[in-house]
């Protein structure tokens, strides 16, 4: 029989992990990183190119280059992974591979879209929240850019010279933080975006840690409240004003991750819905976004320490459609955000692929 082929980086990560020697190489630089194979679980239907592509740098060609050569130096050698390396799973089904991908997306933006508003977004530095804050200042808005990194906040800058970007090193989770940010922003705020927030360690109800749930529930729910609470007061005058959260997948259902990110997305569903109702009179949309797998977040988010709820999640991640990328979430947002979403309030949307479907 002949040699079975190595991996190239068209190949899935999925036939990555199933082969017997590449398989033992992606542990490993997983394992190097202090991660696992299940932190990559979302993004086993992507070819490694295209998770390159998509990583915003966490995945890059020299990880890549660097696995196929160490995956051809041990095929050569006869193929035998370490001993330390756990046995390769099985091929998935063929049933479990996803069709053929669809055409790429590219992002259009409209041209003056947020022209002559300013629009807070929180968590800018990185990810869905750099991409949001991003397309709002390209599309002719004002952006006052909060992260918790100082590091993030001006690579953010520097990268859009020219774009009327204020950018404030903040924590949500404080008081004289946000008083800054309402400073920067001035009298007039036309629209916040509340993307910052974290994961939790994946642990259910019997496993939490006091610990975990009130860091987990500063970020995700206090900070939004704050800093919302705040913003409503000066929108509330103009009678004009567009919140939106960012929920999850969680907040739709209990198979998406561990219990206190999950009763934290569903408590930032409540607020939306409430804020909805009690503020839509006066002219305040607030709606949220329910994100399902988001390329960025691979491999540093996702962290199990519970082998009850590694068991039964990992069901769930098997249905995960594809990752998106940031940019993908960010045009569900600026929708909401801006005035083409004038006719939607207290709605949550799940921008997943069609993963709340199922």
């Amino acid at each position: 029989m002949s040699p079975i082929a190595a991996p190239t980086g068209d190949s899935k990560v999925a036939e990555w992990l199933s082969h017997p020697v590449a398989g033992a190489v992606v542990r490993e630089w997983l394992a190097d990183q202090g991660a696992s194979e299940r932190s990559i679980a979302p993004a086993k239907r992507l070819s490694f190119n295209k998770l390159i592509k998509v990583s915003g740098g966490k995945f890059t060609q020299e990880m890549l280059d660097g696995m196929m050569a160490e995956t051809a130096r041990r095929m050569a050698d006869g193929g035998e992974p370490v001993a330390a390396t756990p046995a390769a799973p099985a091929p998935e089904p063929a049933a479990a591979e996803a069709p053929a991908e669809a055409p790429e997306w590219v992002e259009r933006i409209t041209e003056g879209r947020f022209t002559g508003q300013t629009v807070i977004v929180t968590g800018a530095g990185s990810g869905i929240g750099r991409a949001t804050a991003s397309r709002v200042a390209r599309e002719g808005g004002r952006v006052i850019a909060l992260d918790i990194s100082e590091a993030r906040l001006k690579d953010f800058q520097a990268s859009h010279d020219g774009l009327d970007i204020t950018v404030v090193t903040a924590d949500v989770t404080k008081e004289d933080d946000i008083a800054r940010v309402i400073e920067a922003a001035g009298d007039r705020i036309d629209a916040l975006a509340n993307v910052a927030g974290i994961m939790d360690n994946m642990t259910p109800l019997g496993e939490v840690s006091d610990e975990v749930w009130d860091r987990v529930f500063a970020v995700n729910v206090d900070g939004v409240m704050r800093l919302s609470r705040a913003v409503i007061q000066r929108m509330l005058p103009r009678r004009s004003g567009s919140i939106v959260n960012v929920a999850s997948e969680a907040s739709l259902r209990g198979s998406a991750a561990g219990v206190a990110y999950t009763a934290s997305k569903h408590a930032v569903a409540g607020m939306t819905k409430s804020s909805a109702f009690m503020y839509g009179p006066h002219g305040i949309r607030v709606n949220a976004v329910a994100p399902g797998g988001v390329a960025t977040n691979i491999g540093d988010t996702m962290s199990y320490d519970s082998d009850l709820a590694q068991e039964r999640l990992e069901v769930a991640m098997a249905i995960l459609p594809t990752p998106v990328t940031a940019d993908q979430l960010a045009a569900s947002i600026c929708f909401l955000l801006s005035d083409d979403g004038v006719n939607v309030n207290g709605v949550i949307l799940p921008s997943d692929g069609g993963w709340s479907a199922v």
